[in-house]
């Protein structure tokens, strides 16, 4: 992925647009950001081979699908050495309901973002894939009471 230090102003504004509602026509996309749907198709080209642009999704409301909590998991690991941190990254991503890992600093290693149907799913995810995993020293655990803010739109 390319990072690009300045972008255009059309380009800003087709990936506002497109970050809102990625199923509009090219003739809308177009309309909207005040261009022709030759420009915006090149333009979204370029945007795609640049990297800024990644794979077409559809959002899934997890509440609808009985994913009614949002877990969030902080991690401290036994060692930091390469291999550990790899096969630990491993195993997070084998699990589907732990839907973001990061790298984080201070008195943590890592922070896991689960989605859980309900507290018995939780806690066999963090016993089974979690706590059971040999580079794992300890966890600890928060439980959001509501959603207050979630945004899958990046400012540009």
């Amino acid at each position: 992925m390319t990072e690009i230090n300045h972008i255009a102003d059309l380009d800003k504004r087709i990936l506002d647009l497109l970050q809102r509602d990625a199923s509009a026509s090219m003739a809308d996309l177009a309309r909207q950001a005040n261009t022709s749907p030759a420009t915006c198709w090149r333009r979204i080209k370029a945007l795609e081979e640049a990297g800024i642009l990644g794979r077409h999704v559809r959002l899934v409301d997890p509440a609808s699908v009985g994913r009614k909590m949002d877990v969030f998991c902080q991690v401290r690991m036994k060692a930091q050495d390469a291999a550990s941190r790899a096969e630990f990254k491993r195993a997070m991503e084998l699990e589907p309901t732990i839907v973001e890992v990061y790298s984080i600093s201070g008195e943590w290693d890592y922070l896991l973002h689960l989605l859980v149907r309900d507290m018995a799913d939780f806690e066999q995810i963090l016993m089974r894939r979690v706590l059971e995993h040999d580079s794992v020293s300890g966890t600890n655990t928060i439980f959001a009471l509501s959603r207050v803010k979630h945004v899958t739109e990046v400012p540009v």
